[in-house]
């Protein structure tokens, strides 16, 4: 277990969902050993496969040591397990991290990033599953609110989140430095 743990359920099932193969779904904080299936999952899209470099773990591993360390930081990943009983694998992942801030009366605010679903496993509900964990932990961990930023061209990701309930209500910048 992480040493943050204690902090929020290490193991929620979400499971059976309706796919192919049936199977079960689980959510569960990340461990170091995850840091493969999570950057495998990172890179499997036209942007990520330009930004990651799984050749190196050095600067993902004192990443994942920083988030792991910080109870205002989650890493989560998804566990599926097929109907046929195979061996589970991480196939899902994000981050939720808690920001104090003095507007909005001085609420706090969650931030989610980096949810990627494994290809064969998008459509069944899986990603829904794990945001609307999110918004509950979220709540229950007293946030007002919940933002996130996904690319432009990521336009199948906009219709998700605004089928979750998020409004495109601002727009995002961002500098590479």
């Amino acid at each position: 277990m992480t040493s943050n743990s204690s902090d929020w359920p290490a193991l929620l099932a979400f499971g059976p969902l309706v796919d192919a193969d049936g199977g079960t779904f689980r959510l569960r904080t990340a461990e170091r050993e995850d840091l493969p299936a999570i950057l495998r999952l990172l890179a499997d899209d036209p942007l990520g496969s330009g930004r990651e470099d799984p050749s190196d773990l050095t600067p993902y591993v004192a990443a994942f040591e920083a988030i792991d360390a910080d109870p205002a930081h989650l890493l989560m990943v998804g566990e599926w397990t097929p109907g046929d009983g195979t061996v589970s694998r991480v196939a899902a992942t994000f981050q939720l991290s808690f920001l104090p801030g003095l507007s909005r009366q001085g609420s706090w605010r969650a931030q989610l990033e980096a949810v990627r679903v494994a290809g064969e496993l998008r459509s069944h509900g899986v990603g829904a599953a794990m945001v609307q964990w999110a918004i509950d932990e979220s709540r229950r961990r007293g946030c007002s609110l919940m933002q996130l930023t996904t690319d432009k061209s990521r336009t199948g990701a906009h219709r998700f989140y605004e089928r979750l309930g998020f409004t495109a209500s601002h727009e995002g910048m961002k500098l590479v430095l």
